[in-house]
């Protein structure tokens, strides 16, 4: 009988937007320029100046490129139905937007609990801390990031792919993830709850906690630091990152392991905008532009190209 109801799906037709919303375009226009600019100016940054050539910028470069990847797997598209009489996506555009989309949170979870504990690193442990981030540890722990968050992405993406959908497939939200792919699903969906929580437990549990001892340590390091400057710079560096990478972890465990009552359509709306297009905005705020090598490294680059070559200099 359900099996009679089943329909080959072609297209989602998106509820998040009920009709056209010149508002959220300008909203959702705004965040992404500003996420664009943030992003890029920061890799561009380490890319050009050789005094960001450490493990730290090192890091940072590849989560500025998530999150450059991250908003552009989904804002694009909200963008173009955000104007649109009724929102929709493809069905295969639904599954490769959900792909590259759980590809960017794995590696990001990942990629937050290397940089805490670099940061560990250099913080509780500077005698070793050379030959604990060398060049070679530090490429091959950027490479497990991205390859961590691509078999995530795979485990999941292929799980989606066979689900079937009966009647009009209608989605809850404003692009495609998996709880919304799950509600809309009339067949089993057990083996994709089951792969969420397993994956919630090692791809976000497991990073965020490392993340929080790794920032415990440093502030028992640092409240045992005799200068009363060096305590608040590193504190307040670090209470700075603990508090966007908090609210980036809780925010994906609350929209990838939420009870099986669920959340309100709207609610589950504002936890994935929170992190898939809030934090990736916010984290060259907080990462690069409270760094002052950071800003001395802008200094330089507009220096330089403000400075007008000399009749000498080309002949």
């Amino acid at each position: 009988m359900e099996g009679m109801n089943q329909t080959q799906v072609t297209e989602f037709v998106l509820l998040g937007f009920s009709h056209g919303q010149p508002f959220l375009f300008a909203l959702f226009l705004a965040i992404y320029l500003a996420t664009l600019l943030g992003n890029s100016a920061t890799f561009s940054l380490v890319s050009l100046d050789p005094h960001l050539h450490n493990p730290m910028y090192f890091f940072l470069s590849h989560l500025s490129c998530l999150d450059l990847c991250y908003s552009s797997v989904t804002v694009p598209k909200i963008l173009a139905n955000a104007l649109r009489q009724q929102a929709t996506i493809s069905y295969r555009g639904c599954l490769a937007q959900m792909f590259f989309l759980m590809w960017c949170a794995g590696a990001e979870c990942a990629l937050l609990a290397v940089m805490a504990y670099d940061r560990y690193a250099a913080v509780c442990q500077p005698l070793h801390y050379a030959q604990a981030m060398s060049r070679s540890t530090c490429a091959m722990a950027a490479a497990g990031c991205w390859l961590w968050g691509l078999l995530d992405s795979a485990v999941h993406t292929l799980l989606a792919a066979q689900l079937s959908f009966c009647g009009a497939a209608q989605l809850q939200h404003i692009f495609c993830d998996v709880p919304p792919l799950l509600g809309a699903a009339c067949s089993n969906t057990r083996p994709n709850e089951l792969a969420l929580h397993v994956s919630s437990i090692f791809v976000g549990l497991s990073p965020f906690l490392l993340v929080v001892i790794s920032y415990l340590c440093i502030l028992a390091t640092v409240l045992g630091m005799p200068l009363a400057t060096s305590r608040r710079k590193t504190f307040s560096t670090c209470s700075a990152h603990l508090l966007v990478v908090t609210l980036y972890f809780v925010a994906a465990n609350l929209n990838y392991n939420r009870p099986s009552s669920g959340y309100s359509p709207a609610a589950d709306t504002l936890v994935s905008v929170l992190y898939c297009i809030i934090s990736p905005m916010l984290n060259p705020l907080i990462y690069s532009l409270r760094n002052q090598e950071v800003w001395e490294a802008l200094r330089k680059v507009v220096r330089v190209s403000g400075t007008p070559s000399s009749p000498g200099n080309n002949a």
